[in-house]
């Protein structure tokens, strides 16, 4: 009797073994930022380099902003990037990634946005697979970090902080207009207009599509740019690269991503009660954006 049962198990495991893809197989955890390298340095000294690198690539640098001292962020798209984004649902969120330069105590670290990670967290269509070996080959790769234990890629298509909390498609409508053009209009606008202290850092335009993303720096308020990181960006490895923060404009409307999913999902360690030093952070980014976005 158990050699019949064990050979019914061997079938059983060898029909597992023949029926399961390598993906299924493998769901490796994923981080939401890589370090590229790190040492002697300052941000006026490495700039160019990065910048250069990332050109060399097929990277196009569409923005950059220092957020507050110590800090640069360098945002690029790519033909691949803005190709994926107009096959995805929201795609303009993932047109982009961020690159940043940050001088700490012990030397300037590089690190960027995890092409792998956001791909996922932002339900793309494409896992950019092709954007990160070409990140890496640009940039470095030492290790990923922003996540203790990271998180496998069908856990961030699904993903908040936690019960209640919004998800990535709980979007925040900011605005609607009439047409396309006049939301874009409006929105380019308020930002040269510093509505509610915020400012253009970059704009990504979706091929084929209505559909363009922004990058707005935030200088004023609970949900600034300084103070939000200041809180938030404590671990010895930098997420500068979590800002800025963006808007999109879909077909006419604005939108934004929840906050409490935005910052979550690049912080997925945080403490709740870290998290509630900024609980005033989301809605003062989201009444800061729709002043941007304006409309109705």
């Amino acid at each position: 009797m158990r050699s019949r049962i064990t050979a019914v198990l061997a079938v059983v495991v060898l029909a597992v073994s023949l029926f399961t893809t390598p993906a299924m197989a493998a769901d490796p955890a994923l981080k939401p930022f890589v370090l590229g390298s790190s040492g002697p340095g300052t941000i006026d000294a490495k700039l160019a380099e990065v910048k250069a690198a990332l050109a060399l690539e097929g990277f196009e640098v569409v923005g950059e902003y220092t957020p507050y001292k110590g800090a640069h962020v360098v945002v690029v798209t790519s033909e691949a990037l803005r190709n994926n984004a107009a096959k995805s649902g929201f795609g303009a969120y993932g047109a982009a990634q961020r690159i940043s330069l940050t001088e700490t105590a012990k030397g300037l670290q590089i690190a960027y946005t995890n092409p792998l990670y956001m791909a996922q967290a932002y339900r793309m269509k494409d896992g950019l697979a092709d954007v990160a070996a070409a990140m890496e080959k640009a940039l470095g790769k030492k290790n990923e970090f922003g996540s203790e234990i990271g998180i496998t890629a069908g856990k961030l298509r699904k993903y908040h902080y936690m019960m209640m909390m919004p998800y990535f498609d709980d979007q925040v409508k900011l605005g609607t207009h009439t047409s396309h053009d006049e939301a874009l209009q409006a929105v380019e606008a308020n930002l040269a207009a510093r509505k509610g202290g915020c400012a253009k850092v970059y704009r990504v335009d979706v091929p084929g599509k209505k559909e363009s993303l922004f990058g707005v720096a935030i200088t004023e308020g609970d949900g600034a740019d300084a103070t939000v990181m200041k809180i938030i960006d404590t671990a010895e490895l930098k997420a500068t690269a979590h800002l800025p923060y963006e808007l999109i404009v879909s077909d006419g409307k604005a939108y934004m991503l929840h906050g409490k999913f935005r910052i979550a999902v690049n912080f997925p360690d945080l403490a709740m009660g870290t998290f509630m030093k900024i609980s005033g952070a989301p809605g003062d980014i989201e009444d800061k954006l729709k002043l941007v976005a304006g409309g109705k």
